[in-house]
Formats: C-alpha cells, sequence, structure tokens
C-alpha cells in the first residue's frame, strides 16, 4: 500500500492590538499576572463584550494578503468547553459563518511550486496561561484571556514538513510585514497546531487524524510532523486513533494527550451577546488600498528595479527592517549592490556582535550611503570603510568626522607614493625577480609593502598600477 502524508495546519496568532478583543483591558505581554483583567475577560455575570475594531480590519488585512474571500456577513459563536485557563468556559470564536475565506499562498519548496489553499482566516479570543510548579501545584494568569487571536487554517495540501517549515516563514514574515502581529513564537504570539495524516487514494484509506499541540517553534513544528508521519507509517492499524498529541522536544516523538475532539463536542450556537459583522465594502476596500508591498512583490522589485541577484533580494526582503535601511540608503545616493553587499556582511556582523536590530543601528541609511560614497570617489579605501563603520556604530559619529579626527583620507598623491614603490622595490628584491620572472602574485608583497608603510591608506588600485609600469621599464 503506497501511503502519502496529508497535512494541514491551523496557526493562531495573537493580535498586535492596543486592548483586548472584547472589552478595553490592554494587550500587553509580560505584564504583571493577573493585572491586565475586567469582568468581561474574566466572563463575570452581567459583562457583555463589545468587538474590537481593530482586530476585525487585521484579519480583513490578513485575509486580503491570502488571497481570500471577505465575507459579507458572519457572526460569533459560543465554543464550549472547560479548562482552567478559560474562564467563561467557553471561547468566543467564529464557527460556520468565518470572516475571511477561500483564499490561498503560494510557495517555492527545493525549487518546486507549492500552491497551498486557505480554508478560512477567522477571529476568536485567547485563553489564559497555565503556570505548573515543580511541587505539582498550578497557576493561572489570565492576562492573555480575552487577547485577539486571529485563526488561519489550511486545506490539508502540505505533503512534506519541508513544505510546512516553508509555510510558516513566509506566513509569519507576511503578518509582520502587514502589522498585524509579531509573530514572536517565543512569546506565544504565534502557534502552529499540524493535523497529520497517511493517505493511500488510490485505494480509499485513511489513517487517523492525529493533531499535534504545543509547539513553540518552526523547528518543533517540522521536527513533530517528520517524527509523526514516520510514526503512522510503522504503526499497527489498531494503534491508531484520532487524537491529539504533544511533542516531545528534548526526547524528540510525540505522545497521546486525549482523544479528539470533534465540532460536536465543543457544542457550537451562536453568541447571543454580539450582533452578526456585516464588513462595510467601502471599509474593505479601504484597507486593501493601505496594504503594503509584500514580501514576495518586494523580492521582485529588488531584482527588477536594482539589479539585484536573487539570494541578495531573498535576504534583504527576509525583514522589512532590513528592506526598509536598504531602500532609504540607495536612495541616499549609494549603489545598491555595494549597500546590499555591506548590509549582508559588515552591518549584520555589527548587529549579531551586538545582539541588536537594525532599528537599533546608530548609522543611518544617510550615514551609511556617505560612508560608501566615500569609497566610491576614492577618499577611503574599503579596508579604511570597515574600521570606519564600527566606530560610526559605536560613537554615532559620521565618517566625515572619523577620518577628519584619524587622518584616514586615501593617499593618491602619486610623487609620495613614487618615493614608497621605490622603498618597496629596494626592499624586496627577490619579490621584484619572481615578479619579473611571470610570478604575478609576487606583486602582493610589493603591495602589501606600501600599504603597511601607509596604515591601510594608500590607494591601491594606483599603487597596482604604479609598481607594474615600474617593473615593466
Amino acid at each position: 500500500m503506497a501511503l502519502q502524508p496529508c497535512i494541514g495546519v491551523e496557526v493562531h496568532a495573537e493580535l498586535s492590538t492596543q486592548s483586548k478583543m472584547f472589552c478595553g483591558c490592554k494587550n500587553e505581554f509580560g505584564a504583571e499576572p493577573n493585572s491586565n483583567c475586567c469582568p468581561v475577560c474574566l466572563g463575570l455575570p452581567g459583562s457583555l463584550p463589545v468587538p474590537n475594531k481593530t482586530a476585525v480590519a487585521y484579519v480583513i488585512k490578513t485575509g486580503l494578503a491570502l488571497n481570500c474571500q471577505v465575507a459579507q456577513r458572519c457572526r460569533f459563536a459560543r465554543k464550549n468547553y472547560f479548562y482552567p485557563d478559560l474562564p467563561k468556559n467557553f471561547q468566543i470564536s467564529q464557527y460556520d459563518e468565518p470572516l475571511t475565506h477561500d483564499g490561498y499562498i503560494d510557495l517555492t519548496v527545493d525549487g518546486e511550486p507549492v500552491h497551498i489553499r486557505i480554508r478560512r482566516c477567522h477571529l476568536e479570543e485567547d485563553t489564559g496561561k497555565n503556570i505548573h510548579l515543580p511541587d505539582g501545584r498550578s497557576l493561572v494568569d489570565y492576562n492573555r484571556c480575552g487577547v485577539p487571536l486571529m485563526e488561519i487554517v489550511t486545506e490539508p495540501d502540505f505533503t512534506t514538513p519541508e513544505q510546512i517549515r516553508t509555510y510558516l516563514d513566509k506566513l509569519r514574515l507576511i503578518l509582520r510585514y502587514i502589522g498585524v502581529s509579531t509573530a514572536n513564537m517565543e512569546e506565544g504570539a504565534l502557534r502552529a497546531e499540524p493535523t497529520v495524516n497517511l493517505i493511500d487514494p488510490d485505494n480509499d484509506y485513511a489513517t487517523p487524524k492525529v493533531e499535534i499541540k504545543n509547539l513553540n517553534s518552526i523547528k518543533s513544528v517540522y521536527e513533530a510532523v517528520k517524527y509523526e508521519i514516520q510514526r503512522q507509517a510503522a504503526a499497527n492499524e489498531e494503534e491508531m486513533f484520532q487524537e491529539t498529541r504533544l511533542w516531545n522536544e528534548e526526547e524528540g516523538y510525540t505522545a497521546t494527550m486525549r482523544r479528539k475532539e470533534t465540532a460536536d463536542d465543543y457544542m457550537y450556537f451562536p453568541e447571543p451577546d454580539l450582533v452578526p459583522l456585516a464588513p462595510d465594502p467601502e471599509w474593505v476596500q479601504s484597507i486593501k488600498e493601505s496594504m503594503p508591498e509584500l514580501p514576495t512583490a518586494r523580492r521582485r522589485r529588488f531584482v527588477e528595479q536594482y539589479g539585484l541577484p536573487e539570494y541578495d533580494a531573498e535576504v534583504l526582503t527576509d525583514s522589512q527592517a532590513v528592506a526598509d535601511y536598504f531602500e532609504e540608503t540607495v536612495i541616499a545616493g549609494a549603489d545598491a549592490k555595494m549597500v546590499s553587499n555591506w548590509l549582508m556582511g559588515d552591518v549584520m556582523g555589527y548587529l549579531n556582535e551586538k545582539s541588536l536590530t537594525i532599528d537599533q543601528l546608530r548609522v543611518t541609511p544617510a550615514g551609511l550611503a556617505e560612508l560608501l560614497n566615500l569609497v566610491e570617489d576614492g577618499t577611503i579605501s574599503g579596508k579604511i570603510a570597515k574600521d570606519i563603520f564600527p566606530v560610526m556604530a559605536d560613537t554615532g559619529k559620521s565618517a566625515e568626522e572619523i577620518i577628519k579626527e584619524q587622518g584616514l583620507e586615501q593617499i593618491s598623491d602619486e610623487d609620495r607614493l613614487t618615493e614608497l614603490v621605490e622603498q618597496a622595490i629596494a626592499n624586496s628584491p627577490q619579490a621584484v625577480a619572481d615578479y619579473r620572472g611571470g610570478k604575478q602574485k609576487a606583486l602582493g608583497a610589493l603591495v602589501g609593502y606600501i600599504m603597511g608603510q601607509t596604515r591601510g591608506q594608500a590607494n591601491p588600485q594606483l599603487v597596482n598600477k604604479m609598481i607594474r609600469e615600474r617593473l615593466s621599464e
């Protein structure tokens, strides 16, 4: 029997609104436990929810970014179940009428195109958080209760863990580009739950579906799906049933958590305290018109407009802040390829060393453009520019200031360089003999002597030219 994986993914993304979904409490990560709570998000008797318009707009925005249809009318439902971190004993969610639906996202995995259908992208509220202590006690922090939560559900179109990893990378990038979520998995702002089973379409056979919970990184999703495919392929039929499983990160395996509930178990019914939503078409259009350029389109434009290689464009657009910095530096007058090389090299190296983001870099795009243009016009060498940049980043001073303070202007005075060329030739007779004997690499010793004498300030191109001319006499 030829079995093939059939995998769908649910992603829950906390929305970056200032307040919660149905009340005015702060939507804030890391606050004092149980400090951002009120009767509404705690579900106390007599409290009534009011929808957060910004959260609705963010889901519409995401749906549009994922090529979804926006519903003309939708409504909220109550999803009934009991957990200690859900004080109402039900979650306000959407069931049969999602806010956006029927979209898609196109991926490229291992050079092959992959088309993933998006079933729905809808709104709900988040639950609280359980904190389990070593002594067996459990504490509950209700701050997260009522935080706007967006659920993005795909069709079971994935067939490999690599496809899922690529999807999550691209989805996270899109959410950050359009500004609806931090998508920080380490903060719980993005959570992925794959559902895995194996099918044999020719024989109408499928293993029971297994949902994997509590995955806190894209790497964990990848490894858990990879393991689950192997487990189901090796299991006997009597060992398999529809269930929810947990991923043991340290040991690298999934384990049974509970038998899987169905929609009937949740007893969905329309939320009686909320009227249906009917997004105004003009409002939806205004959201559409406010959409920023998405990563794939920006990557394509960087190649076409700036003549960058595909690799450079992909690296630069992997962060909206880096892509913005690149464009601002080019607009300030620097060469696009030169800016790209510096961002991927010296700038990223400095940021990684100092554990900073590019938003925290003290060198402005205009400041970097000034430095690179000083290299281009021959004022300083590329080597000296590499020494100047970290000083700029540490002090906030401009390249011009540092060059003047340290006397780092590139030496292009031929009279002065002629003296140094003669010294180099006189002090390196073996290198001269080797070069005249056909060993081109011997020229490096002569150039190196002059660069050492000038602390790297001599114009290397001019030095090369002058030595060659002198030795050809």
